[in-house]
C-alpha cells in the first residue's frame, strides 16, 4: 500500500508589508530585519478580507485541480493551520468542506502550531495505510500577523510572522496520479516551552474584557524572551536533528539521501547552520519573501524548490517543521512527478 501526494495548492494574499516598514514600525535597524531575521517582505492580510477559510477554499480548490480529485469523492478534510481564525470555538475545516462541495467527506482539525504540516501528514497517513479513508484533503492556513505588535520588543522573533494557505492531497494507491510517495515521520514535544509564548488576554484564564483590549493584552508575546532563547538554544538543533534522522530512518534513509529540505521559516542564520547540518548543500529555499507562515511554511518552500529546479523526479524532500509549544517534526516524501 502506498501513500500518494496526488496534488497540492498554495494562496498568499496581494497585499506585502517590507522589511524597510517592519523596521520602520519597530524600531529594529533594517538590515537587522531583512538581514538577521529574514525578511525582505512579506504577504499580510486586510483587516476584511483573506480570512483563514478564504484563503485556504482557495488553496484546496487549486490542490483539488492540481490532483484531478471532485471534492465529491474527498474522505476528509483536515485543517491544521492556525487557531486564530474567522471565528472562535469553530470549526475552520467544516466550513470549508462545505464551500468547496466536499459533501460525503468528514472535517477535523488538528493544531500543532507551525509544525502542523508534518503532523498531518503523519496522522491522515496512518489513516490511509489502515483503510479509514482513501482521499483525504490536507488544509492549513495563517493571519497570525494580525496578532503581532511591533513596538513589543520582547516578541520581535514573531516579526517575520506572514500570511498564506496551502493544501495537500493524499491518496491511497493513485497509481499514475502520484506527484510524490510518502513515507516516514517524526515528532517530539518538549513541553517546558509550553507557556513561553503567549496572548495574555483572551483564554478562559483572562476573559477579554474593555479593560484587557484597552491594555493591549489581545497581541502575542513572550513573557521571558532571554529565557526561552537560552532554554531554546540548547535544545532546538539536537531537536530538528533528531527528528530529521527518525524520519528517514523509519523511510530507510538516512541524511544523505535528503535532495531537498523545506524548512520552517526561521533566522538566517540558524537555517544556513541546519541545513549544512543536513549535507543538503543548495537543496533548500530559504523564505525571505514570505516570512514564516506557520505551517503553511513547507508547501510555499517545496512549490519554490520545484519553481527553481531544485526538485526533481526521485529526489527525496524532507519536511522539516518546528512549533511553539515546543514540537519538532518531520515527514520524508520522494518525488516522482
Amino acid at each position: 500500500m502506498t501513500v500518494s501526494l496526488t496534488g497540492y495548492g498554495r494562496y498568499v494574499p496581494q497585499e506585502t508589508i517590507t522589511g524597510e516598514a517592519i523596521a520602520d514600525r519597530s524600531g529594529i535597524p533594517e538590515d537587522v530585519v531583512v538581514e538577521k531575521m529574514g525578511v525582505t517582505e512579506k504577504h499580510v492580510c486586510p483587516p476584511d478580507d483573506d480570512h483563514v477559510t478564504d484563503m485556504g477554499v482557495t488553496a484546496a480548490r487549486d490542490a483539488l485541480d492540481d490532483a484531478g480529485v471532485d471534492a465529491e469523492t474527498v474522505d476528509l478534510v483536515l485543517y491544521h493551520g492556525s487557531e486564530y481564525k474567522d471565528h472562535v470555538v469553530w470549526s475552520a475545516a467544516a466550513d470549508i468542506a462545505d464551500r468547496i462541495g466536499a459533501v460525503d467527506a468528514y472535517a477535523t482539525e488538528s493544531y500543532s502550531l507551525c509544525a502542523g504540516q508534518p503532523i498531518a501528514f503523519r496522522q491522515v497517513a496512518a489513516q490511509l495505510e489502515a483503510g479509514d479513508v482513501g482521499t483525504a484533503l490536507l488544509v492549513g492556513a495563517s493571519r497570525e500577523e494580525d496578532l503581532v505588535d511591533y513596538t513589543d520588543t520582547d516578541a520581535s522573533f514573531m516579526f517575520n510572522f506572514g500570511s498564506g494557505a496551502c493544501a495537500t492531497v493524499l491518496e491511497r494507491d493513485a497509481g499514475q496520479r502520484t506527484r510524490a510517495t510518502v513515507h516516514g515521520h517524526a515528532a517530539r514535544t518538549d513541553g517546558s516551552f509550553s507557556r513561553d509564548v503567549i496572548m495574555p488576554a483572551g483564554g478562559s484564564e483572562r476573559p477579554p474584557s474593555r479593560a484587557t483590549v484597552d491594555a493591549g493584552l489581545h497581541a502575542l508575546t513572550v513573557p521571558d524572551p532571554d529565557g526561552m532563547k537560552e532554554r531554546l538554544g540548547e535544545v532546538s538543533l539536537a531537536n530538528f536533528l533528531a527528528v530529521a534522522d527518525d524520519a528517514l530512518a523509519e523511510a530507510g534513509l538516512s541524511r544523505g539521501a535528503i535532495d531537498f529540505v523545506a524548512l520552517t521559516h526561521m533566522k538566517r542564520s540558524f537555517h544556513d547552520y541546519l541545513t549544512d547540518e543536513l549535507g543538503v548543500g543548495d537543496g533548500h529555499h530559504y523564505l525571505d519573501e514570505y516570512g514564516h507562515v506557520q505551517s503553511v511554511d513547507q508547501v510555499l518552500a517545496l512549490d519554490e524548490g520545484l519553481e527553481r529546479g531544485l526538485v526533481e523526479d526521485g529526489d527525496v524532500v524532507l519536511f522539516l517543521a518546528a512549533g511553539t509549544g515546543y514540537t519538532w517534526a518531520a515527514s520524508v516524501l520522494r518525488w516522482v512527478d
